[in-house]
């Protein structure tokens, strides 16, 4: 092996350890859940000792506690903090964190792998709050998500609007002009369909962008890429050759944040899920309510219930809160008109744009 290679080597094993550090404190902030006390000398002592067992000849011992000693200490540092815990769905910069970022600045932000995982997280009180996306601009409902909209006992206290942004992102030894294959999420793939034929690039599906990239930093398959968002490159030290290679120029997902508590402050949006009776006229009965009270809808969607089937449920989000008469007149009215009715909450809508 050449000087280059080794060092190399050296930064991709760097960029693993940090990434596995990261790791670690997400579930050293998940533990606080579980026990009365941050410190657990005994925990501790027998951690140091585990560790003193391994035979490692390049690795000594004096170092091995020293090194464990620091992450121990700023282990405890980051629990006596209390920070908030964040489920998100993914890897370490999915677009689900980034949403996170935006919905709880100051929290601590711990990936799931699965939706169902986020749900009962929160339920469970395992995390503090979820952030789901609900929705894309160019792909519709994310069914998963809105089938446990149905049954959770979660409120929605907030939503966030992320722009989809997917950038080609390299190991920083690749040249970008060797490029033959690139992984990502099929969806994220789907959505820079153009970009690849372009580029003669052969779309290899992963079953995260977010984890795509972190394989990619870990493992850096020769001339190959991944397709994620800027934060990965951030995370996992890749290079961004190329930013905005969606097809569809107004791409973005629509997140909400979910709690074991309501939302108590003000609130400029409404979401709610109901069915009605297979008769005539019903739907649109209920959306007349909506139209005499002038209350302006900004999505309604329907999926089939699962526990029912041949019968359909609808999501509805309006402009307004329950604490203003005229919404809570029309919340009141929908009972006489609907065969079940679940009130997701009302929250801060977002205005930014994505």
């Amino acid at each position: 092996m050449k000087l280059d290679e080794i060092r190399g080597k050296i930064d991709r094993l760097d960029r693993e350890l940090l990434v596995l550090l990261q790791e670690r404190m997400g579930l050293a902030l998940r533990s606080t859940k579980f026990k009365k006390t941050v410190s657990d000398p005994d925990r501790e002592a027998d951690m140091l000792a585990r560790i003193e067992r391994l035979n490692l000849d390049l690795v000594e011992r004096p170092f091995t506690r020293r090194l464990l000693g620091a992450i121990i200490e700023e282990s405890r540092r980051l629990q006596e903090a209390d920070r908030m815990l964040v489920a998100f769905q993914g890897e370490h910069g999915a677009y689900g964190e980034v949403a996170a970022r935006r919905l709880a600045p100051e929290g601590a932000y711990i990936p799931c792998m699965e939706f169902m995982d986020v749900f009962r997280g929160v339920e469970e009180g395992d995390f503090d709050f979820g952030v789901v996306p609900v929705e894309n601009s160019l792909e519709g409902a994310v069914t998963q998500v809105n089938d446990l909209l149905t049954t959770t006992s979660l409120n929605v206290i907030g939503e966030a609007k992320v722009a989809v942004r997917h950038c080609l992102l390299t190991a920083g030894d690749t040249d970008y002009r060797e490029i033959r294959q690139v992984y990502s999420h099929p969806q994220a793939l789907a959505q820079c369909r153009g970009f690849l034929a372009r580029n003669k690039i052969e779309a290899r599906p992963f079953y995260d962008t977010a984890g795509a990239a972190k394989m990619l930093a870990r493992e850096n398959p020769r001339a190959s890429a991944a397709i994620a968002s800027a934060l990965c490159a951030d995370l996992y030290d890749l290079e961004v050759v190329k930013e905005g290679i969606e097809d569809g120029p107004a791409n973005t997902t629509r997140f909400l944040l979910l709690s074991t508590e309501p939302n108590t402050g003000p609130g400029g949006k409404t979401s709610i899920v109901f069915s009605t009776t297979h008769e005539a006229g019903r739907l649109y009965g209920v959306l007349q309510l909506f139209a005499e009270a002038q209350i302006n809808l900004t999505r309604i969607a329907s999926m089939p219930i699962r526990s029912d089937p041949g019968n359909y449920c609808f999501f509805l989000d309006f402009e307004g809160s329950d604490q203003d008469e005229k919404i809570a007149s029309v919340l009141r009215r929908l009972g006489e008109l609907t065969i079940s009715i679940k009130f997701l909450g009302s929250y801060p809508a977002d205005k930014t744009g994505a």
